[in-house]
Order: C-alpha cells, then structure tokens, then sequence
C-alpha cells in the first residue's frame, strides 16, 4: 500500500477489524442549476394546474354554501394542514429541520394534489439537500415516510373492513364482496411486501420507523375526527356520532385499490344512512370544493411568489 493510501486508511474508523466507508454529503452547490430548473418547471406547472382547474370552480355558489361559523374554519384550517404538520413533527425529529420546512411541506402537499401524486417528495427532496446540513442525502428519509404513510394506511384499512366487513356486503350498502375481497388481498400482498423485505426497503433504524408509523396513525386518526366534526358543523341536524361513523366509512373506501368512482359510491353510502339526499350532494359539494380552491390559492401564490422572486425560490 502507498504512503497516502495509508495514510488515508489510517484516518478512516475500523469497524470489525476492516476500515469502514464514511460517507459524507454530495455538494450541493453541484445541483444548484438543476435545482432551480426544476423549481421554475414547477411554478410553471402550478400555474397551468390553477388555471386549468379555475374553471370547474362555480366560486359564486362555492361562496353560498360556506358556512359564516368561525368554527368550521377553524377546524377546516386544522384539517387541511394536519398532513404537512405532522411531517414537519417527523422530520423535525429526524433532521431538526427549522420552521420554514413547515413551508417546504405545504409546497409538497399542493404539488402532490394539485399536480402528481409523489412530485412533492421529488420538490422535498431537493429541498433539503440544499438547506439541511446532513451527513448523507436525504432519500432514504423521504422515502421512508412516504412508504410508511401508505403502509400505515393499508393497516388502518384493513383493520377496519374485517370490523365493518359483515355491513359492507351487497345486501346492505350496494357494495360487491368480491371487489371487497380481493381489495383486501392487493393490500395485504403490498404490506406483506414491504414487511418481509423491510431491511432492503428502509433506511431508517428501527426506532425511526416505529416514531414515523405513530404519527402517521395518530395523523389519520386525527383527520377523521376533524372531517366529521366539519360535515357536523355544516348539518348539524346529524348527530355527530353519525358523522364519525361515516368518516370511518369514507376511510375505509377510498383507500380500497379495486373500488371504482369511490366519491360517488361514498356519497351513495352516506344518503343510504342519513336520507338527506340534497344536503348530502350539497355537502359532499362545499367539502371538494373548498379543498380545491384551497389547493388553488395556495398553489397559485407559491407559483407567482417563485416567479417574482427567483434568489428566494426553493
């Protein structure tokens, strides 16, 4: 071995007898171009998005039906930035990210509704290589909660179709147990999956993992009992233990892969429950369209404040 070489090997810890790789962070500054054409891509792509989804927005008869209750926005303002939030809350334990990763998720979350689901991890991604000091790219993290997400998810589901599986047949709500069935074993193959080769899909240590399924669960807990208590506050004739149930209901069928046009077979669900048919469009109505517009406000001042001001974009 050479004099530099071994000078180079002697710096280098030892695990097991063997000198191990130390890995270190890819500079940033190497990606700084790319970064910003794909930041200025987006803003571009944003701005199509508002434009093109304006149009199916009637904001006149959106206005009509929003109710003046302080309440509800309040818990509406909850129930939207829960997702962002709680991510903020796991990477801030992973990273200690600073606040402004709080703005970095919300970006995330309108690129991924607004735009194409898993586009706001790429955005993420790239935000914090550039502004999180790391001792190696951030991948594995992001990719990680991500894959946690769905898979805590698939959990819940599962969970509650053995729970509610005896009402979902087709005598009772119009739903085919066959489609329920086999959605059930797509979801299990996938976390079935993940789980045997859990060493090769993860990166995180076992500990990580564990705080990262909690906050996911406690995350989609938390945004059923918001949602009813939201369509509560807009019928408040139904009793809230009503809303409850069928937010557990809307859970469990968006989240089934085999289930076709599932807004509709969920409001079907509901007028099968409540009655109510009008109130029920109406409502199912003011909820699509207040998170549309919201994604469209939001979107739209990201994209123009990117735009205007491209020393601050990312």
């Amino acid at each position: 071995m050479s004099e530099p070489s071994a000078a180079l090997a002697s710096e280098m810890p030892v695990l097991n007898g063997a000198p191990a790789i130390e890995l270190k962070p890819q500079d940033r500054d190497d990606h700084r171009g790319r970064n910003a054409v794909f930041s200025i891509l987006l803003s571009l792509a944003v701005i199509v998005a508002v434009i093109h989804e304006m149009g199916g927005v009637n904001i006149p008869r959106l206005a009509g039906m929003v109710p003046a209750s302080p309440a509800f926005w309040i818990t509406f303002t909850a129930y939207y930035m829960i997702s962002p939030a709680s991510e903020w809350f796991i990477f801030r334990k992973l990273w200690q990210i600073p606040p402004a990763g709080f703005l970095a998720l919300l970006r995330k979350k309108v690129y991924n509704d607004l735009l194409l689901g898993y586009l706001g991890e790429a955005y993420f991604y790239t935000w914090a290589r550039r502004r999180v000091s790391l001792e190696a790219a951030p991948f594995g993290a992001v990719k990680d909660v991500a894959i946690l997400s769905a898979i805590t998810g698939n959990a819940v589901t599962m969970g509650l179709l053995f729970v509610a599986f005896p009402m979902l047949g087709a005598t009772q709500l119009g739903l085919d147990s066959r489609t329920l069935t086999l959605s059930l074993g797509v979801i299990l193959a996938i976390s079935l999956f993940a789980m045997v080769f859990r060493r090769r899909v993860f990166s995180l240590a076992r500990g990580e993992l564990i705080m990262i399924t909690q906050v996911h669960l406690a995350r989609i807990i938390l945004s059923a009992v918001l949602l009813a208590i939201l369509w509560h506050l807009v019928l408040p004739q139904v009793p809230l233990s009503w809303w409850l149930y069928l937010s557990t209901l809307r859970l469990l069928v968006s989240r089934l892969p085999l289930m076709p046009n599932k807004d509709l077979l969920f409001a079907g669900i509901a007028v099968l429950v409540l009655g109510h048919e009008h109130d029920i469009g109406v409502l199912m109505t003011l909820m699509a369209g207040l998170i549309l517009a919201t994604h469209l406000v939001l979107g739209g001042a990201i994209a123009v404040n990117d735009l205007a001001n491209p020393e601050k974009r990312g």
